[in-house]
This record gives C-alpha cells, sequence and structure tokens, in this order.
C-alpha cells in the first residue's frame, strides 16, 4: 500500500516537471515565433538603430600643379580621432591613457567631454597619423573612434604660398587659387550604411549608397623652376637691404601667362600655426604703390604718337630743374641739352615733365589707362587691388609733370609688369593668364608698333653703360628696362629717407619672351636706387629663366668679349 503511495506520488511530481518543462519550452518557442516572426521588423529596427550607421566617405581635394605637372598642392590621408562624449564620460577609468595616448592634457579632456555632453559627435584630435590613431584604437575605449581625412599638403612651401594660399582643417579654400578655385578643387564626399560595434568600430560595410567624386585638378601657368628662382633672389635682395618687403612678376609677353609671382615676408602653408594675416598676403598683387619713373616710357610713348617728337629730338634740361608754380622738379644731375632716348636712358624728371607740359593732359591720361595701370588684369587674379589714375580734368600744370614720372597715381606689380609685356608684345595688351593657355589672346592694341619698338630700343640703352639700370644686364642677351626709385608717401608728403627701388625689365631685347618687375620696398642698406637695389634681382631671375626656357641667346659678341676680358683678368 505504501509503495503504491510513493510510485502514485513520484509519477505525480515527473507529470508535474514535464508540464513545467513542456510550458517553459512553449513559451520560448513562443518567444522565438514572437520575435523572429511577430515583431521581427520592430526588433530588427531597433537594433540597426543602434548598430546600423551612415558613414560619409571623404572625397580628396584637387591637385594643384604647375604647367609641367610639377605637384604645387595635394591632399593626403589621415585619420581623425573623435569620440560619442555620452560613451566616454560613463569610461573615467579610461581617461588618464587616451589623454597620454593623444598628447592632451586630462583636465581639457575632461572638460571637453563635459562641455558636449548632450552630443553624440566631438573630435578629440584632427589630422593625426595613421600610427597615432591605430595605437589609440587598440586601446579599446568605449566610444572613441577614428575617421579618415585628408589634410593639404604643399610640397614647394613657401616659394609658392602667397599665389596658392591654403585650406582649414576641413580642407576647404581659404586664401588665394585655393578660395578661388574652390568649387572646381573641392570634392564631393559619399556615402555608405555600416554596422558598428559597441567600441564604434566598423565591423561591416552593408552598401555603398553614394561614391565619392574628387575634386578636380588645376593645372597653372606657373613655372616652379623659375617661381623658385625668383622666390630666392628676392629673398637675398629684401634680406641683403634689409628692406620691409618686396614683390616679383614675371609675364610671358606673347600670351600674358605668369610664370612667377613672389614676395617677401612669406609664408609657409604647411604650418598653419604660424599665419599671419601681414605675412600671407599676395603683395604683388594687393599692395599698390607710386611706380615713379618705371612709367616714363609710357610718357615718351605718348609724346611720340602726339608726332611732335622722335627719339632723336633734342630737350634742355638745364640747369637740371623745372620750375613748375611755387614747385620745383629736379634732377640728380644737369644733363643739360639731350635727347628723347637720353632722357630714358638718365631718368630726367625735367625732361620727363617738358613732355607732359608740351601734351595735352587727356593724352597722357589715356595712355597710362589703355596700358592698364590702375585695372584689372584681366586674370580673375585674387584679391587683386585695381589702383588709381587720378581725373585729369582735376589736374594743375604740377600734377602734369609729376604724373610723367609716375607721382599721383598708383598700380601693381602684376599691372607695370602687364604694362611693360604690353611694350615687348609691340604695343598690343593682353589680359594676364594663372592657367596655361594653348592659343594666346588676341590682345588689344593700345599704341603703335613702331612706337612701342622705338621705346624698347630706348630702354635698351637705359642698361648701357651710361644708363641707370646697367646691373639688369644678362650675359649673352639683350635687356631692355627701366628703373626706379621713388619716395615713400608719409604724413604731409614724402618721406626724406624711405624709398621703393624698382626694376621693370623685358629680354631679350631684339625679340622679347619675358617681361619682370621687381619691387623692393623701403631699403635699409647702403644703396636704395632701383639700379642697385631692384635691376640685379631682375638679372639673376633672367638669366636662369631664358637658360630653363631654352630661348636663344642674342648678344653673343658681347658675351665673347665679356669672357675674354674676364680670362685676361685672371
Amino acid at each position: 500500500m505504501t509503495s503504491n503511495k510513493g510510485a502514485a506520488k513520484y509519477r505525480g511530481r515527473r507529470i508535474t516537471l514535464l508540464g513545467i518543462m513542456i510550458v517553459v519550452a512553449g513559451g520560448l518557442v513562443w518567444r522565438a515565433v514572437d520575435l523572429q516572426i511577430l515583431h521581427k521588423e520592430f526588433l530588427q529596427g531597433q537594433g540597426d538603430a543602434r548598430h546600423l550607421r551612415v558613414v560619409s566617405i571623404p572625397a580628396h581635394r584637387g591637385m594643384i600643379t604647375d604647367r609641367h605637372g610639377e605637384p604645387l598642392a595635394i591632399s593626403t590621408p589621415v585619420d581623425s580621432i573623435w569620440a560619442n562624449p555620452q560613451d566616454l564620460l560613463a569610461a573615467r577609468g579610461e581617461w588618464k591613457q587616451l589623454a597620454k595616448a593623444l598628447g592632451v592634457d586630462r583636465a581639457w579632456l575632461k572638460e571637453r567631454l563635459e562641455r558636449n555632453a548632450a552630443r553624440e559627435f566631438v573630435y578629440l584630435k584632427r589630422h593625426v597619423q595613421p600610427e597615432l590613431a591605430e595605437q589609440v584604437m587598440a586601446l579599446g575605449i568605449p566610444g572613441v573612434s577614428t575617421q579618415r581625412e585628408y589634410r593639404r599638403y604643399y610640397p614647394a612651401g613657401e616659394v609658392a604660398g602667397h599665389l596658392l594660399g591654403f585650406t582649414n582643417v576641413d580642407d576647404a579654400g581659404q586664401e588665394g587659387l585655393e578660395l578661388s578655385f574652390e568649387q572646381l578643387l573641392h570634392g564631393t564626399p559619399g556615402s555608405m550604411r555600416v554596422v558598428k560595434d559597441r567600441l564604434g568600430r566598423i565591423v561591416e560595410t552593408v552598401e555603398r549608397i553614394n561614391e565619392p567624386v574628387p575634386g578636380r585638378d588645376l593645372a597653372l601657368s606657373i613655372d616652379r623652376r623659375i617661381q623658385y628662382i625668383a622666390y630666392r633672389e628676392l629673398k637675398a635682395a629684401v634680406q641683403a637691404n634689409r628692406a620691409k618687403s618686396g614683390s616679383a612678376v614675371v609675364l610671358d609677353v606673347n600670351t600674358g601667362e605668369v610664370l612667377a609671382m613672389v614676395n617677401q615676408p612669406a609664408f609657409n602653408p604647411n604650418n598653419r600655426e604660424s599665419l599671419r594675416g601681414d605675412h600671407y598676403r599676395n603683395r604683388a598683387v594687393t599692395d599698390l604703390f607710386e611706380p615713379g619713373s618705371t612709367v616714363k616710357p609710357f610718357t615718351v610713348a605718348t609724346a611720340l604718337e602726339s608726332g611732335q617728337y622722335q627719339p632723336g629730338t633734342l630737350i634742355d634740361t638745364t640747369p637740371g630743374t623745372l620750375r613748375v608754380g611755387p614747385n620745383t622738379i629736379r634732377d640728380v644731375h644737369n644733363y643739360g641739352l639731350i635727347d628723347v632716348t637720353t632722357l630714358i636712358a638718365k631718368s630726367s624728371n625735367v625732361g620727363s615733365g617738358k613732355l607732359a607740359l608740351a601734351l595735352p593732359p587727356e593724352q597722357l591720361w589715356r595712355k597710362f589707362a589703355a596700358v592698364g595701370l590702375g585695372a584689372p588684369s584681366g586674370g580673375n587674379v585674387p584679391g587683386e587691388a585695381l589702383g588709381s589714375l587720378p581725373d585729369y580734368h582735376r589736374w594743375y600744370p604740377i600734377d602734369r609733370v609729376t604724373f610723367s614720372f609716375g607721382y599721383g597715381l598708383s598700380a601693381s606689380t602684376l599691372q607695370l609688369a602687364r604694362a611693360y609685356a604690353a611694350l615687348a608684345n609691340g604695343g598690343v595688351l593682353k589680359p594676364v593668364s594663372l592657367v596655361p593657355l594653348t592659343q594666346a589672346p588676341a590682345g588689344e592694341r593700345v599704341m603703335g608698333g613702331q612706337v612701342a619698338r622705338q621705346v624698347v630700343a630706348m630702354l635698351e640703352a637705359a642698361t648701357g653703360d651710361k644708363g641707370t639700370g646697367g646691373a639688369a644686364r644678362v650675359p649673352g642677351y639683350r635687356v631692355a628696362g627701366k628703373t626706379g626709385t621713388v619716395r615713400k608717401s608719409a604724413q604731409g608728403g614724402y618721406a626724406e629717407d624711405s624709398y621703393l627701388s624698382l626694376f621693370a625689365g623685358l629680354v631679350p631685347a631684339s625679340d622679347p619672351r619675358l617681361a619682370m618687375v621687381v619691387m623692393i620696398n623701403d631699403p635699409r642698406g647702403d644703396q636704395f636706387y632701383g639700379g642697385a637695389v631692384a635691376a640685379p634681382v631682375f638679372s639673376r631671375v633672367m638669366s636662369g629663366a631664358l637658360r630653363l626656357l631654352d630661348v636663344a641667346p642674342d648678344d653673343l659678341p658681347a658675351f665673347k668679349a665679356q669672357t675674354v676680358a674676364q680670362a685676361g683678368a685672371l
């Protein structure tokens, strides 16, 4: 009896246990059906919301090259380290090693996370080397991740910094050509859907939504070799003469292409921490100055076109001064009776003033305006200043005189170089170009071809033994050019001891290929005349540029004679 009762009790327990197990199994099956079938879309959506993300695929910026394809600006891949503040705030124990790995102060990290606690994304460090990014990710700190970006690099450094400008940390153009051609250079990022783990790392790429479109490359008219020579020589001259600043521009006279554009002081666009506004402006186009005697050739051209004068026409500059109302104009020496060619060679202010007084003011003004002074250069150059040409209706006689030798108007280095290129081009003014041209533009005739050739011949005399620009000569080549030494304006008039030293020239004079203007601001060395300070820069730059461009010499007899003389001296 007792045995039967025990067996019945055992069977009851077994049935109860089996029932419980069946119920549990049924519940699990039902839960599985509920999760996998009935609520699948909802749960999958919740999971995706936690781990599925759409991330950006960076697109690199277009490369900037010189006319020969040599890189001047390129974008290199880097990593940026970011964090989800909400996750990282919960892992305070990891802050010390994270701050050490990033090379930042722990207090800075704490403040940055707490200030952005409501956000899900904050940068911890931008543009780090891939090795550092790998080290940080190897720590396995929750909420910390990396993002691929691009950083702009400038192989030429400060040699082309003023022209190129620079980008910001997001690789967007901020200055110079980087800003002007932003739409062309800037790429369009793509996007993709990915699965991330709890640490924010991508563990699977689900799909690519949009493909990134890289920016387009930009070729410049600049010749990096000539750019470097011009930069080197300008920097050496500014330092040797203890000048405040300087600029230089080299143009191809046949096409108007800018082959070099350099400035001092310079800046390195690779080092954004040292950027200073007064260093990164492109002085060749932004800084205006009174061009002084470098505009006398255009005064002479106006006189020649009037029919009243010829290159051999005599002008009496005795006694070396010219009285205009209460004002007195002076030459360095009393040149006496000189012809128009000697006026240019000796840079006579008195002779230039007499030409101006013999001409209608409107003619002089129109010639200066026609050669592009005080007007845009036509090349969409970023930051270009226009300069000024005062209205001739308001001129007094003294204004006509001073205007004829470059006081009372203002222009930039680029504008002056373009005007000289028009002389070299037989009187045809062409727009400048910062991109290489497949065909030279037609340009606009601004003076007669014969007059232009006569003026170039006079400029060649100015670099001869009796001229002021002898230091600009290039062995083996005939050089045409004009010096300028300009008193800088100051409060109440002009400074007595502050000058601009200028040289504007063309080579080779027999068939000009290159035009160059050198401007050195406020030299404080032993010399301040344009012929002593700026002309040697022209000589050294053109000597290298003509060889690089394989321009045939046009003055070999003189070169051979000089070589023989030097050999004899040795």
